[in-house]
């Protein structure tokens, strides 16, 4: 594999031109080089607490199409992430996208050693994935809590950007509560924002504080842009890591509907005292569906969900939790002009509709 490299340099030039002699710089005190010292010495305390928990992550996909009968394509797709072990007994938290549809999983150990992985579960809703290796004398990462975080503290990346293994790159976190759309439409809340580096190959690798405690797992960065990197907030990351070694999957809700965000009329808004001036336009209801058994026409208006406020779509998503399976729920709904309330009991989801 070939990359393609951008190398930067500064050139100074006076055209031929003599210059008078630059004054020698002001050396910098002890405050600063205190203050250095004491940036580098967390950067590397942090790296080398987290380091050893943190894997390579090689994928092999089955061939498809045309590659399985001509010889001149490869036999098999490759790929490859970042991940850390959490457990003692071999539990590796990655991305989704990383392993998602992989026919092989092989791990690399930062101290060499390789071992093939069980994929315990992956969600692709939140991009993130459990593997599991059998392995002896394994350092599993120290979580943290990402309720803790503040914009402006201390974040170090550590991953295998285009394989270059055990790559740390340090920055701040940019902010937080960053929505980030999934691969499979949905959004995944609570995301960390950092300026750390982050590049194809660092997915699914740890974000961590200045005391090596994980805070974020790796996952997109915005191309063409510079330094507008994203995490999945690691509380996140452990409710759906406990779901996915419990059920293998996590469960949602489903009623049968789909929908399109929509402007309320403001007469309508003023009329209803309603809360929103947006809601989610029924544009089709699955046959046999809990939406079907409850009433629920196409040309309906959702805008609440039990007590809860749906301006839009990713709402009712965020509402349709695995809490809400099998529990009848109300929904608050605009017929036309008329505010109604239906009874809907929602079902496990086969897919990421709602």
């Amino acid at each position: 594999m070939t990359h393609a490299l951008a190398w930067l340099s500064e050139h100074e030039s006076n055209n031929g031109l003599e210059t008078t002699e630059r004054p020698s710089p002001v050396p910098p005190s002890r405050s600063d080089d205190h203050l250095l010292d004491a940036y580098s010495r967390a950067v590397i305390a942090a790296a080398e607490a987290v380091g050893p928990s943190v894997v390579n992550i090689e994928v092999h996909h089955a061939p498809r199409g045309r590659a399985l009968t001509d010889p001149r394509r490869p036999r098999e797709a490759q790929g490859s992430g970042s991940g850390f072990i959490f457990t003692k007994d071999g539990l590796i938290l990655t991305n989704s996208h990383v392993v998602h549809g992989a026919a092989e999983i092989d791990v690399a150990l930062p101290d060499g050693r390789r071992y093939a992985a069980d994929l315990i579960g992956d969600d692709p809703a939140t991009d993130l994935a459990v593997l599991r290796i059998s392995a002896p004398n394994l350092v599993p990462a120290r979580l943290g809590d990402s309720k803790s975080v503040r914009p402006g503290q201390l974040a170090i990346a550590i991953g295998n950007p285009y394989g270059f293994q055990a790559t740390v790159t340090a920055g701040v976190v940019s902010a937080l509560g960053r929505s980030l759309r999934s691969r499979s439409g949905r959004l995944i809340d609570d995301v960390i924002q950092t300026d750390a580096a982050l590049n194809p190959g660092n997915s699914g690798g740890p974000l961590v504080d200045s005391r090596g405690a994980v805070i974020g797992v790796n996952t997109a960065v915005i191309m063409g842009a510079q330094g507008i990197c994203f995490a999945i907030g690691i509380d996140t990351a452990k409710f759906v890591a406990g779901r996915l070694i419990r059920d293998g999957r996590i469960r949602r809700g489903y009623i049968g509907v789909a929908g399109q965000n929509v402007p309320l009329h403001r007469r309508v808004v003023r009329f209803h005292n309603l809360p929103v001036e947006t809601g989610v336009l029924i544009v089709s209801v699955e046959p046999d569906s809990p939406a079907r058994r409850a009433g629920l026409l196409e040309g309906d208006l959702i805008i609440r969900y039990d007590d809860r406020v749906v301006s839009g779509i990713d709402d009712l998503h965020r509402l349709l939790t695995d809490k809400e399976v099998g529990q009848a729920a109300v929904l608050t709904i605009l017929r036309r002009t008329e505010l109604m309330t239906l009874q809907v009991r929602p079902e496990e989801s086969k897919s990421q509709a709602a």
